[in-house]
């Protein structure tokens, strides 16, 4: 499942981490709220690091275990799994909810970049 490799762009955030990494960033991030024990959410996870990987330095991404940080899962209303949310300046500007093919993330995060 996700996790915080030298291998990848995609970083493991936590509770206590989530107010310095996500919503303090200077860039968009998108958050990949996902659970051990749900299948769509594996999927998801090999797409995301791969358009980490795409989309370089313009977006951030990272995951969140929803069953470890049940804090910044309530607060952001998370009901379904795998739930992202794009974060720009400090709020949700996007969302999708449930698994979607990788062309169809790589075009819902490219609206969310600069220029």
């Amino acid at each position: 499942m996700p996790q915080d490799t030298t291998a990848t762009r995609v970083t493991a955030v936590t509770d206590a981490t989530f107010a310095a990494m996500v919503l303090a960033g200077e860039r968009p991030v998108v958050v990949d709220f996902w659970a051990e024990w749900c299948p769509p959410c594996r999927a998801i996870s090999r797409h995301l690091t791969e358009l980490a990987e795409e989309f370089g330095d313009a977006l951030r991404f990272v995951t969140l275990n929803s069953d470890e940080n049940p804090e910044t899962t309530r607060a952001y209303q998370v009901m379904s799994l795998p739930t992202l949310l794009v974060f720009r300046d400090g709020r949700v500007v996007g969302s999708i909810v449930g698994s979607r093919p990788k062309n169809q993330l790589r075009l819902a995060f490219a609206r969310h970049l600069d220029g």
